[in-house]
């Protein structure tokens, strides 16, 4: 028969196996607003009606270029590697349409035209982080910010009165923390377009 004092001592050298194992970190690359444009993509929230969902923190709003997932050190530095030889131009995103995803349950902001240089910098992105085994989504690129969660998409889509023009001059390697009051985003590194005006939308 163990004794309890055995079994807690197992338990507690467990414990401290787990702790020392590598922390793996959740990644993914994103476009991540200015505080201008973060304010005003918060207010067009306000704005909806709250039956479509649970709101995303200002805080949180960003559009998705590539997710990676969890990694570990190693792979983390080979993305970030990667992702600093991606050329940037700068260019504006205008966010003028509201749709939703009705399978995630999502409401969000998105662009009715997508500029040429988002396009040729996902492409480039992805072909990067290839060396670093990353795949990337097969699905067509739809630059959107998620707005509510856990909302009733349907009959969403519509354009918007005043867009949210989105002055795009660098995209960042983003951590995703798990809180208990929900994720916590951290950036890790920005990589920055040279300075010029922005790109033509052709």
């Amino acid at each position: 028969m163990r004794r309890a004092g055995h079994v807690a001592l197992v338990s507690a050298d467990e414990a401290r196996r787990r702790s020392a194992r590598p922390r793996r970190k959740r990644l993914f690359f994103a476009l991540w607003p200015d505080g201008e444009t973060r304010a005003r993509m918060a207010r067009l929230a306000r704005r909806l009606p709250r039956r479509r969902g649970r709101p995303v923190p200002p805080e949180n709003l960003h559009v998705t270029l590539a997710f990676i997932g969890p990694v570990d050190a190693q792979t983390a530095r080979c993305l970030e590697a990667a992702a600093a030889r991606v050329p940037v131009a700068p260019f504006d995103l205008t966010l003028d349409t509201i749709g939703g995803f009705r399978k995630a349950r999502v409401v969000w902001l998105g662009a009715s035209r997508v500029p040429a240089a988002l396009l040729r910098l996902v492409a480039a992105l992805n072909e990067a982080l290839g060396d670093c085994g990353h795949t990337p989504d097969p699905r067509p690129f739809t630059p959107h910010v998620t707005l509510f969660r856990d909302a009733e998409p349907t009959g969403e889509q519509g354009d918007i009165a005043r867009p949210v023009v989105w002055p795009v001059r660098d995209f960042a390697l983003v951590e995703s923390v798990t809180a208990p009051k929900g994720a916590v985003y951290r950036v890790l590194k920005r990589f920055p377009a040279p300075s010029g005006p922005p790109a033509a939308h052709a």
